[in-house]
Formats: structure tokens, C-alpha cells, sequence
């Protein structure tokens, strides 16, 4: 066995266990729109936030299909917690597409975080060394926790000539407004952030396409070193993960609750024994294994393209997003099936799948991740039409 698979196994296990802890902080992270400290503690000790930083780094330096095995785990025990932690360690793999010198910069220790997003709503304009940076960010999962931010922008060129970047700036330079009020992936912390006149070296700034296509310039991580991965397919393939793990805690959750239960003004005195709930409970069961089927396909494409050097093609690309987006929308109906199978008392606070059911309706939501949106793309590469979107 590898040594980066003993890693992985380490720190699955190490997951693994904290689940029921995770767990137990559920109503307390949503309760104070924010993850507990004790559970980024229990991320940390367990090697979480190393698992994609480089290993010349001292991280783990894990391939795709680990990552996302760790980060189903996260999510089986407490959906925002995994939502974040997604957030933190897709962006972290991002960050090893700028130059080495800012790489040097944010892997100075191991174990980093690092929030952000794609909408550039922000402008840089150039100056001495570098550019200055003002904008605001909206629903910046992860940033309350944050070491790094990254920031879509548009750079605004002294010609009038405008381009998409991505600047990579230390948390700290922002500020950050207690704005999330939310009914849904309440823990998550997405709150708006704001940067004014804040300086960034040129060396943390790259172009929007180039890291696309896994094409920045002045790293040394470059050709096939197993970890080049598309961007957006890399995002898609880590964001399925936490609704895998949400949907497969939900079916525990589900099972743990319902031998004994009578079902309210018939005579079945044990809900376990009545037909309908067992036609439910393969239901659910069996979208989350179809969920995780077609991820074990995307999954070895995006491996063997990196591996050999190689990009995914348009086609497959369209794939992983149209899967994905399906992927996701088996786990929320098997959450819904559970959640419905369950009884009036699931909407009490004290059970835990109530807060699985709405936290995975809410994710679902985001506009990356909207069945509609990624199936469309899907049909138009499948029927030889142009995909229509940059961000793929």
C-alpha cells in the first residue's frame, strides 16, 4: 500500500469517528450560524485541512477520489460542517495554481484554509507591484474561518480593457458582515466580505481562463503530476461528495430512529414492519448507491486525465457536470423520501434529519449546482451544439 493511501485511510478513519460528535453539535452550529470551533478543532487534529495541499509542502498531497471520500464522511456527520470543509479544501487545491512564490506564501504551514468563490464582483486596478482590490463578496461559505480568501474580480486596465481574475489574499484583509440569516445550511457562515483598498502582489493574481484549463504560469506543479484536474469539474466532483455523505447520514439517521415507532392512528405498532416504509427505505437507499456509482466514473476520468498529463475533453467535462448535478438531485430525493417517511415528530429540532433535509434542499439551490442548468449543458455537448458557458 502507498504511503498517500495510508494517509488517506488515516484520515478517513480519524472521520470517521468524530461523526457522532459532529453530530451531536449540529443544533449548536446552526443555533450560532457558524460551526463550532471544537469541530474544526476535531477537522484539524484528524489532517483534514492537509489533505490538498502539496506534498513538497508537507501535505498529503491526496488524490481527487480520497478527497471527496473524506469529505462524504464530514457531511454523513453534520452537512454544514461538510458543506464548509468542501469549500475550504476545493479552494486550497485551487490555490496550488498560482505561482510559486504565492504558493510559498499560503502553504507556509500544511494544514491551510481557504474560502472564496466565482462571481466576480470586485475590481483590481494596477498599481506599483501589484494591483488594489475593493469589492464585496456574497455568500462566502468558510470565510469566518478562513486563512485565505479568494476573490473573482475584474481587472479594470489603465486602456479600458477589462479581464477575469482570481486574487488570492489573506482572510485577515477583509472584513466580514453578520449577514447569514438563513433557513437552510444555516452553520455554514456564508456571510458577505468586503475588501477596501487592499493591496495584492502581482504574484497572487491570475487569469480566470488560465486556471480553466489548469494553465497558469510560474509553478512548478505542472504536466502530469496526478493533481492538474479541471477546475469546474474538480469543484462539481468535490461539491457532490457532501450530498453523498449528507444523504447516507440521513438514511442512518432514518434507521436508527424508526424500530419501535408506532405510526399515529392506525394499528401499526411498528413503522419497521409496514410495507410502505420498507418499499421507502430500498427506495432512498438505492438513489444514494446510483448516486455513488456514476461518481465512481467521473471520479477515475479526472484521475486518468491528470495522471497522463491531459485536461478532460469538452465532452467529458459536460459529463461530470450533467452527472453531478443528477448525482446530487438522487441524494435530495432520498433525503426527502426519508424525511417524509419519518412522522410529524422529524420537524422537532432534537432530530438531527430535519436539519439534514433542510440543509440539502438549501445546497441544492446554489446556481452551479441547479439540475436544469447542468442538464442543458449536458444535452447541448451531447448533441454536438457548442456548451454555451466558459465555466466548464
Amino acid at each position: 500500500m502507498t504511503t498517500a493511501a495510508i494517509d488517506a485511510n488515516s484520515v478517513v478513519h480519524a472521520v470517521q469517528d468524530i461523526v457522532p460528535r459532529l453530530r451531536e453539535n449540529g443544533r449548536q452550529a446552526e443555533e450560532e450560524r457558524w460551526i463550532p470551533q471544537e469541530n474544526i478543532d476535531l477537522l484539524e487534529k484528524a489532517g483534514v485541512f492537509r489533505i490538498a495541499t502539496p506534498g513538497r509542502f508537507g501535505g498529503l498531497d491526496l488524490p481527487v477520489a480520497e478527497q471527496t471520500k473524506i469529505l462524504a464522511e464530514i457531511a454523513r456527520g453534520c452537512p454544514s460542517t461538510g458543506w464548509v470543509a468542501s469549500v475550504w479544501v476545493s479552494s486550497t487545491w485551487l490555490a496550488t495554481l498560482f505561482p510559486d512564490r504565492a504558493q510559498e506564501e499560503i502553504f507556509a504551514q500544511p494544514s491551510v484554509r481557504v474560502s472564496g468563490g466565482f462571481t466576480p464582483t470586485g475590481t483590481l486596478t494596477p498599481t506599483e507591484g501589484g494591483y488594489v482590490l475593493n469589492g464585496s463578496w456574497r455568500f462566502n461559505t468558510g470565510c469566518r474561518g478562513a486563512d485565505w480568501n479568494i476573490a473573482a474580480t475584474i481587472l479594470e486596465n489603465p486602456d479600458g480593457t477589462h479581464a477575469e481574475v482570481i486574487a488570492i489574499v489573506p482572510m485577515s484583509e477583509f472584513t466580514i458582515a453578520d449577514d447569514w440569516h438563513t433557513s437552510a445550511a444555516s452553520a455554514t457562515g456564508s456571510s458577505t466580505s468586503t475588501a477596501k483598498d487592499v493591496f495584492v502582489p502581482a504574484h497572487r493574481v491570475v487569469d480566470f481562463g488560465e486556471a480553466i484549463f489548469n494553465a497558469t504560469p510560474d509553478r512548478s506543479n505542472t504536466g502530469a503530476n496526478g493533481r492538474n484536474y479541471g477546475l469546474f469539474a474538480f469543484v462539481m466532483a468535490e461539491t457532490v461528495a457532501t450530498f453523498l455523505g449528507t444523504a447516507q447520514g440521513a438514511l442512518e439517521l432514518f434507521l436508527e430512529r424508526i424500530p419501535g415507532r408506532a405510526i399515529a392512528y392506525t394499528s401499526w405498532e411498528n413503522q419497521a414492519e409496514h410495507p410502505l416504509t420498507q418499499i421507502k427505505v430500498a427506495e432512498a437507499a438505492n438513489k444514494i448507491a446510483a448516486a455513488q456509482a456514476l461518481e465512481a466514473v467521473w471520479l477515475k476520468v479526472l484521475q486518468d486525465r491528470a495522471d497522463a498529463g491531459e485536461q478532460p475533453t469538452t465532452e467529458e467535462k459536460a459529463t461530470i457536470r450533467g452527472q453531478g448535478a443528477y448525482a446530487i438531485q438522487l441524494a435530495k430525493e432520498a433525503v426527502e423520501i426519508l424525511y417524509r417517511t419519518s412522522g410529524a415528530s422529524v420537524i422537532q429540532r432534537s432530530v438531527p434529519l430535519q436539519r439534514f433535509f433542510r440543509d440539502v434542499e438549501g445546497f441544492s439551490l446554489h446556481g452551479f449546482l441547479l439540475l436544469s442548468t447542468n442538464l442543458e449543458l449536458h444535452g447541448r455537448v451531447l448533441l454536438g451544439l457548442d456548451p454555451d458557458t466558459p465555466l466548464l
